[in-house]
């Protein structure tokens, strides 16, 4: 059970029990919030000098302005526990969480070009005029305060990012039932945390007449055995088989737990591979974000290793565990269910959030696994992150980003382009993909560095 969920359930009544005016718009429902922090009269002068020569913005031009510049970077400048504790933070395509104590510094190194349009808020904007007003003395040039505050923002029912949807499990959201017999837990987006648990992929399974079918271990035994409380929940079956997806900490960590379980993990041979070569450094690097959250994880091997192709009947179940070919990591692995024409894809398969591409991710594979991929028939898929959805979304968000990047950078390379120009190439229609702030740049220069040699 996480700590402090019920400061945090208190937290959120003082701040989101105000009943919101029944009104048809946005200006009818944006009232101050009546537990906001008493100024003292030198602060309120302060801070209406601030707002005096800061540009101001409130809710419906804020959502004018995403709709009409995605560019805009939106800043949070409350504490990370805040963000956690009282509702999450406005979703914009272009998001950062700099607290007001650290925003001078740290800002130099989100936003680089000072033209960049930015929008500072708060809870109640009190924090964020003083924080916009900053950003203009540093050179910015085109800043505004969100004068409505994140509080009001939310009670319109616009979107929010939750940092916590289960705050009463390691996970960070409770399983969905996708279609009868499969399920999912839905992981957050944003990179694994200590507040997330590390649950920031989808945990899977199927429930069949013969036992319990998981894809992917978790990030940690904690995370695996609240997976399993659910699990239990539903049904008295066994967990006979975990499935790992690929060799990465979030998909492998927590199968010590399984093992104890009694299940059979499985996984490619090269998954069982790069795991054997990197699985203690990932071990390492969870425990350093975990810290006590890694209670009991350890690392282990796969029991069982299967190449092109693995068939399990389970009861009434056909499952087919595929390796199709090179995609996003090594020994890329989804589940098929024929007869239901579903698929739990994996990493093969990315929609809200920017897909990555590492070092040794191999972009034009990709797409040839692409076309065997999209030719199971799928009408349903649960990608490896956010939430299932069908094969021309995630054809859209992973084969036409894939196909869109690589015509970028192979258009810049016949053109003597550099790496540095790599780095600029056009991927606007993808920047309100969540991550892509930190991964447009990357991705960009890692197809460059590839396609130099093809």
């Amino acid at each position: 059970m996480k700590p402090s969920r019920f400061l945090s359930a208190m937290l959120a009544a003082a701040w989101l029990l105000t009943s919101a005016a029944q009104a048809q718009n946005l200006s009818a429902i944006l009232l101050p919030p009546p537990e906001a922090p008493a100024l003292t009269q030198d602060a309120k002068r302060l801070l209406d000098a601030v707002n005096a020569r800061v540009p101001q913005i409130d809710t419906a031009g804020l959502v004018a302005q995403l709709q009409a510049q995605p560019e805009t970077v939106v800043i949070d400048v409350r504490t990370a526990a805040e963000l956690n504790l009282l509702g999450g933070s406005i979703d914009a395509p272009r998001f950062f969480n700099r607290p007001r104590g650290w925003l001078e510094f740290q800002i130099e190194t989100a936003v680089l070009d000072k033209a960049t349009p930015i929008v500072v808020y708060c809870g109640v904007s009190q924090r964020s005029p003083l924080a916009a007003d900053t950003l203009i003395k540093l050179g910015y040039s085109n800043v505004k305060n969100y004068r409505d505050g994140f509080f009001n923002w939310k009670r319109a029912g616009l979107p929010v990012r939750e940092y916590d949807k289960a705050p009463d499990s390691f996970l960070y959201a409770m399983p969905q039932e996708v279609i009868p017999g499969v399920w999912s837990a839905i992981g957050a987006t944003a990179p694994g945390t200590y507040e997330n648990s590390g649950h920031n992929n989808n945990l899977s399974f199927v429930i069949t007449d013969d036992g319990v079918l998981v894809v992917n271990a978790g990030d940690n035994y904690l995370l695996a055995q609240s997976l399993h409380d659910e699990i239990r929940k539903l049904t008295k079956q066994p967990v006979k088989y975990v499935v790992l997806e690929n060799s990465q900490g979030h998909a492998m960590l927590g199968s010590k737990y399984w093992k104890e379980q009694g299940a059979t993990i499985i996984a490619h041979r090269e998954t069982a591979a790069e795991m054997e070569k990197n699985g203690y450094e990932s071990l390492a690097v969870m425990r350093a974000r975990a810290r006590d959250k890694a209670f009991r994880t350890e690392f282990v091997m796969p029991d069982e290793i299967y190449d092109d192709r693995l068939d399990l009947k389970m009861g009434s179940w056909n499952l087919q565990i595929l390796h199709l070919g090179s995609s996003h990591s090594h020994g890329d692995t989804m589940v098929w269910i024929p007869e239901k024409k579903l698929v739990i894809a994996g990493d093969t398969a990315f929609h809200i959030r920017m897909l990555p591409i590492f070092e040794d991710t191999d972009t034009a594979k990709w797409i040839e696994t692409w076309d065997k991929f999209e030719a199971l028939g799928a009408e349903t898929v649960i990608p490896g992150h956010g939430g299932p959805t069908d094969m021309a979304t995630v054809r859209k968000w992973t084969r036409d980003y894939l196909v869109h990047l690589r015509k970028q950078v192979a258009e810049l390379i016949r053109n003597g382009g550099s790496l540095d120009d790599a780095y600029q190439v056009d991927q606007a229609a993808y920047l309100h993909l969540h991550t892509a702030d930190e991964l447009a740049r990357s991705n960009a220069g890692r197809v460059y560095r590839a396609m130099e040699f093809e």
